[in-house]
């Protein structure tokens, strides 16, 4: 399991001092290009399975996921969040941002918006 090596890797105290500034995830893919070299692919293939791994389908019914896999999709999640978030001190932050919305488009309704002549 490259996520196990990645954290014994990174929590062993001989290596602790010069990984403190890697990230747990760049771990995780060294050791998977790694595993993937090892089973005779091409750093090309293993780039991209790694890439298909790291994805989110946003069709995939997360409710039916084990807890691991759970937490590997909200770690991605989170990850791409922090990557794409806008901070104060960016030089393209701006604090207010006022979107007009058209309003002339056919609104599309939705069947929980629909009143039914059932009572509740």
């Amino acid at each position: 399991d490259c996520s196990r090596a990645a954290e014994q890797l990174k929590q062993n105290p001989r290596h602790k001092a010069y990984l403190e500034g890697v990230s747990l995830r760049q771990l995780q893919k060294l050791y998977s290009l790694l595993k993937g070299h090892l089973r005779g692919e091409s750093l090309a293939e293993s780039l991209e399975k790694f890439g298909q791994e790291e994805t989110i389908d946003p069709e995939e019914d997360m409710n039916k996921l084990d807890d691991k896999e759970l937490a590997k999709r909200k770690s991605i999640m989170d990850e791409l969040f922090e990557k794409n978030r806008k901070k104060k001190d960016d030089p393209d932050f701006i604090y207010d941002i006022e979107v007009e919305f058209p309003q002339d488009e056919h609104l599309e309704s939705c069947g929980w918006d629909v009143e039914s002549g059932e009572e509740i």
